[in-house]
Formats: C-alpha cells, sequence, structure tokens
C-alpha cells in the first residue's frame, strides 16, 4: 500500500484532466454563471465535479485493468462488423463534433485573452491574424511533438490563475450564507437559465477527457503488477486532482458574484471578466486574467485536437503513434476547423465559448453510455467491472446528463442559430 507521500508524487492522469478542463470555456462559463445568476448555480458546479471524479475515475480504471484507452475497449467489445461500424461512427461523430466546438472555444478564449490584455487587438481584423498565428504555433507544436513543455509552462500558469482567484474570492468579501444555500439551493434563476447550467456541465464533464484519462491511466498504470496499489493510487490522483479543479472553478463564480453581479455588471469580452480580479490586483487585474485566459485557452488548444486523435485512431484499430500520418490527419482536421470557425463566426467571443461549453453537454451521454457498457464488461474489466452501487450512481450521472441536454436543447438551437447569423 502506498503512503500518501508516494501517491501525491503519483498524481498525473487526474491533473491532465483538471488542467485541460480548467480552460477558457471555464473561466467564461463560470464568470458568465457569476455575472448573471450570483451564488445560485453553484450546485451545477458541485453536481459537475462530483459526475466528472466519478466518470474519470471509472474511465482510469479501465485504462489500468485493460491497458487500453476507450476507443480500444470499444473496438475488443463490439467485434461485429456491422456495431464497429455503427461504434465507429458515433465515437468519432461525437468527438469531432464536440472537439472542433471545444477547439472553437479555445482559440476563442486565447485571442480573448491577447485582447484583454492588449486593447489595442480589439479589431475583427486583429482577431484572424493572432487566431491564425495561435493555429500556426499549435500545429508546430503538435506536428514537432515537443509540445509538452510548452503544455507544462501554461498549465503552470493556469494553476497560478487559479490560485490569484481562489485569494480574490476571500478578498471580495463574498456573503457566505448566499454562497452555501447556491451550493445546496439546486435552483434555476428565473427564465430557466438551462444554457448556463449545461455549459457548466459541459466545461467540467468533458467527453473527451474519458478517453484522454483512459489513455494516461493505462500509460502511466496499465503495466504494473500490483493492480490494487494502482487502482488506489489512480482514485487519490482523481479525487485531489478533479476536487482542486472544482474548487478553483467555484472561487471564479463566487469572485464574479461577488463583484460583477453584486454591481449590476455584464459580461461581454475579457476585460469585463477581469472586473472580478480588481479587488486584488486593481489595475493589473486585466493583464494578469488576459494572460491566465491566454495560457488556458492555448494549453487546451494543443489538448482537443490530440484527444481527438486517440480516440478516433483507436475505434479505428489504428494503433496512437503520434508520429504516423494517418494519426496525424485527426488533429489536423479538428484544428482546422477550430481556426475556420474562430475565424470566420461574427458572434461575440463570449457566446462562441458559452455554445462550445453547451455542444458538449449534449454529447456526455453517449460518450458516458459507452465507457459504462464497457466497464461492465468481464472480459475487459476481469474482477474490476463495475459495482452494483458504481452503476447505480454512473445511471444517475447519466440521467442527469440526458436531463439538462434536453432541457437545454431548445437554447442550444438558439444559440447555433445566433452564432450563424454572426
Amino acid at each position: 500500500m502506498s503512503s500518501i507521500g508516494t501517491r501525491i508524487k503519483n498524481v498525473g492522469p487526474g491533473a491532465l484532466v483538471a488542467a485541460a478542463f480548467i480552460g477558457p470555456g471555464t473561466v467564461t462559463s463560470c464568470s458568465i454563471s457569476g455575472a448573471t445568476a450570483g451564488y445560485t448555480l453553484l450546485w451545477a458546479m458541485l453536481l459537475s465535479v462530483i459526475s466528472v471524479i466519478i466518470m474519470q475515475s471509472m474511465a482510469a480504471r479501465l485504462g489500468i485493468v485493460s491497458g487500453m484507452g476507450l476507443g480500444e475497449a470499444l473496438r475488443t467489445k463490439f467485434t461485429g462488423a456491422g456495431a464497429r461500424i455503427l461504434i465507429s461512427i458515433l465515437v468519432i461523430a461525437a468527438v469531432f463534433v464536440g472537439n472542433i466546438a471545444y477547439e472553437t472555444g479555445n482559440l476563442t478564449g486565447s485571442v480573448l485573452g491577447i485582447q484583454a490584455a492588449f486593447p489595442a487587438t480589439g479589431s475583427g481584423t486583429a482577431k484572424i491574424i493572432i487566431a491564425l498565428v495561435l493555429g500556426i504555433i499549435a500545429f508546430i507544436l503538435l506536428f514537432s511533438g515537443s509540445y509538452q513543455r510548452v503544455e507544462n509552462i501554461l498549465t503552470a500558469l493556469v494553476v497560478l490563475m487559479g490560485i490569484i482567484f481562489l485569494i480574490c474570492a476571500f478578498a471580495a468579501s463574498p456573503d457566505w450564507g448566499a454562497v452555501a444555500k447556491g451550493l445546496f439551493g439546486f435552483k434555476v434563476p428565473d427564465g430557466g437559465d438551462w444554457m448556463t447550467v449545461a455549459a457548466l456541465m459541459g466545461t467540467t464533464v468533458v467527453p473527451y477527457n474519458i478517453y484522454l484519462h483512459a489513455a494516461s491511466a493505462s500509460t502511466k498504470w496499465g503495466h504494473s503488477g500490483d493492480k490494487e496499489d494502482a487502482l488506489a493510487n489512480s482514485r487519490f490522483d482523481s479525487v485531489i486532482s478533479i476536487g482542486l479543479g472544482g474548487i478553483i472553478s467555484m472561487a471564479i463564480i463566487v469572485c464574479a458574484a461577488a463583484t460583477i453581479h453584486a454591481t449590476g455588471g455584464e459580461i461581454a469580452s475579457g476585460a469585463d471578466m477581469a472586473k472580478a480580479l480588481t479587488p486584488l490586483l486593481g489595475s493589473w487585474a486585466t493583464v494578469i486574467f488576459g494572460i491566465g485566459l491566454f495560457a488556458a485557452g492555448i494549453t487546451s488548444t494543443l489538448t482537443a485536437p490530440l484527444a481527438a486523435a486517440f480516440a478516433s485512431s483507436g475505434i479505428l484499430g489504428w494503433g496512437e503513434d503520434m508520429k504516423k500520418a494517418r494519426f496525424k490527419v485527426f488533429w489536423i482536421i479538428v484544428l482546422a476547423f477550430g481556426i475556420f470557425a474562430t475565424c470566420t463566426l461574427g458572434a461575440s467571443p463570449t457566446q462562441i465559448i458559452l455554445f462550445a461549453q453547451a455542444a458538449n453537454a449534449l454529447l456526455l451521454p453517449i460518450t458516458g453510455i459507452l465507457l459504462l457498457i464497457v466497464a461492465n464488461d468481464s472480459k475487459i474489466m476481469k474482477n474490476h467491472k463495475n459495482k452494483m452501487w458504481f452503476n447505480i450512481l454512473v445511471v444517475l450521472v447519466i440521467a442527469i446528463f440526458i436531463f439538462i441536454a434536453a432541457r437545454n436543447m431548445r437554447a442550444f438551437i438558439t444559440g447555433l442559430q445566433a452564432l450563424i447569423a454572426g
């Protein structure tokens, strides 16, 4: 049995998931939630964190026990030609649609961060130039395979921004009674703001992170001789890393609620979101916020295309060799569509990012159901398939996903029409 110190040293895949979901979508969705609904929707983030720990721990267990990612496991589970074709279409369609939307939000968030830190770059032409430059940088890093060092640096900046938000949450002197009420009130503001609820879910329980977590856990612990110890380390990793990410997300909501919502302000730009940091950083709030938002965006800009490539290559039985041309094709398509959408969509940046998170919320049930099927297969999971009580928890989580997706459908269609109309 590993000591606490050893488990802390073994933290990895869970931290990767936390760093991935604390992107521009999280910053934007949480800021908008706090600014528009105050503390009311804190329960949605709490529910999201609990849900993501349940789903991601199941994905990690799959990777450790089977030594496979979710895509490969689905290919092992469904051996018939017709079933494999159907599942392949579902996985690739879900991953591509979700990741293209997510990639658009990532790039838009990076642009938003630069424009917040440097207001002179706020024109439409500058937006296109910045998006193209960011896309080229991401392409070079992904193609060369040397992106990890850069990603680590940018993730550190995101963590730094998270610490700033945590401090700011206390510095803003929020109404802690209202915070507690928001965490356990399970209310939606008048008018039914299900788009924001779906965005909070979609920015935390990200479908592509399930594929990433299974693959990374397989790599880190899949060949461990002591599976029980590896599983214990993985559970610790998931709870600590994802729990910390959730606390940071809630701190962003609290900051926005205590500052922007309390003064009746609105959010339409990165500079508006930076107001939440003003009590702590003063005139430097916009610059620091812009750097943090850029870091969050560019980190996720690298992660999302890779996740699409891992999932698609796995389900097609092509392996996960990043140097192979057919692997690169998948992430190139996601990156290219993300750049195109970022440059051409005329809607406000915050609307684009919010829509991307809501789109992911609609795709969550598909990934959740597929993971549940594989996690209950005795041949794949051996003696570590889901227990009955865990299945009940997962079914409840998926039911919540479906309920929110259904309630959000009308708002999702309206948001899509608004994006197309520009």
